[in-house]
């Protein structure tokens, strides 16, 4: 027997008629049951996209596509000729390069005096780490005006220093490696710097209360390190994530550790992605719990078609054949919940993207769960559903065939 007839003999079947049958009422639950939990599927997976989505927004304004650090140490140096190699390496659209360490700072209006992270950075850096809509003032560092800086707006709030008031200024505080007797010579412990925070940046409290952007030179005098990185940053094709970091590890050898965006913050996106998997995992158990009605259904269907398996046996139709038609039923009603449910939870999804339905309350980023709808994340539900009909159908359609001899002698 063909393949077409068996498709029309399953559609036949799927379509049932409109009498009091338990079987035809029985399917419509089980694509019911389906469909709710492919839905349910759908828009889990499209706010864990959203929310990863909010976190890559917030992060990449520290965290570039790529970064090359030293795989020993804190800071670097890398001749013109190395850098300008790395520069040249396809895929790498931009590059910048940077110096960061611990410092203390402080202002004269508040005495208040903490931790914070001063960052040097060139005029590339707000093309590679675009910051530039949570920015307000000036982008003093691209512009090349000295000694002025691009601060995080909690800390400016904590030291009582504001953009607009051009003789606030903040200390920075830096330990002067060079003194080796702090007793003898107290006033040399330290390096002092003096800037102006010409700008300040409104990204996330991580962010807000602690870094400090300012130019590249004088951070590189402050730490007496001139002519030294504690990283490159590169704004790169994404496509072409691993063949540029394998060119950049290739060209600069083992003393160097080459890092995506991913890796940068390795463990927030883990969690993220396991929590994901693991609400996966949950809803896939739903659905074999749901799919529990289709093995019913189509137990009862098989009672109700024993004659008609016995037209088939007579046909000459082999017992394959009639395994294929109750697991083709099978995927057919897992196909029909599926697609429904997929229909139902892309529309939530759009309806949640455009209205912003349900909100997420507090203080937040965000006034609403944020969604982002993949066609691998589909794709994934629909086998899904078609594997957990097969699945379910099979028992059904063994026990049809151990059926149609009986049928037959019936009949």
């Amino acid at each position: 027997m063909n393949r077409t007839l068996i498709w029309q003999l399953a559609w036949r079947y799927l379509r049932g008629k409109r009498t009091a049958n338990a079987a035809p009422l029985l399917s419509r639950i089980s694509m019911v049951a389906i469909a709710v939990s492919s839905a349910a599927m759908v828009i889990v997976f499209s706010i864990f996209n959203g929310l990863e989505g909010v976190v890559k927004d917030l992060y990449k304004g520290f965290y570039p596509d790529m970064r090359v650090t030293a795989a020993r140490g804190k800071f670097f140096r890398l001749d013109a000729a190395k850098l300008a190699a790395v520069r040249q390496v396809p895929g790498i659209h931009l590059l910048t390069t940077v110096l960061e360490d611990n410092v203390i700072v402080s202002s004269e209006r508040s005495g208040e005096r903490r931790i914070a992270t001063l960052k040097g950075i060139d005029r590339t850096y707000l093309r590679v780490n675009d910051i530039t809509g949570s920015l307000a003032g000036e982008d003093s560092v691209s512009a090349g005006n000295p000694y002025t800086a691009i601060a995080g707006a909690s800390m400016l709030n904590e030291l009582g220093v504001h953009i607009d008031n051009v003789f606030g200024m903040i200390e920075v505080w830096y330990g002067n490696a060079q003194n080796t007797n702090f007793i003898a010579d107290p006033t040399s412990a330290y390096r002092r710097l003096q800037l102006h925070p010409a700008g300040e940046f409104r990204i996330s409290d991580e962010f807000d209360d602690r870094y400090i952007l300012a130019p590249l030179p004088l951070v590189q005098t402050l730490f007496n390190e001139e002519g030294k990185y504690s990283s490159l940053e590169m704004k790169i094709d994404v496509d072409r994530e691993e063949e540029v970091k394998a060119a950049l590890q290739q060209l600069l050898g083992t003393g160097y550790k080459v890092e995506t965006r991913y890796e940068q913050n390795k463990t927030i996106f883990t969690v993220m992605r396991s929590e994901k998997w693991a609400i996966y995992a949950i809803l896939v158990m739903v659905l074999l719990v749901a799919s529990f009605n289709m093995v019913g259904a189509l137990s009862v269907l098989v009672l109700e078609k024993q004659k008609d398996i016995a037209i088939l046996r007579a046909m000459g139709a082999e017992q394959g054949t009639i395994r294929s038609v109750f697991i083709t039923e099978g995927i057919l009603w897992s196909l029909a919940g599926g697609l429904a449910g997929l229909v139902l939870g892309v529309l939530l999804c759009l309806a949640q993207l455009q209205f912003g339905l349900v909100k997420v309350g507090g203080a937040f980023l965000m006034d609403a769960y944020p969604v982002e709808i993949h066609s691998l994340d589909l794709l994934l539900v629909i086998v899904t559903v078609m594997v957990v009909g097969i699945l379910a159908a099979w028992y059904p359609a063994v026990r049809a065939v151990r059926a149609a001899a009986p049928a037959l002698r019936s009949a």
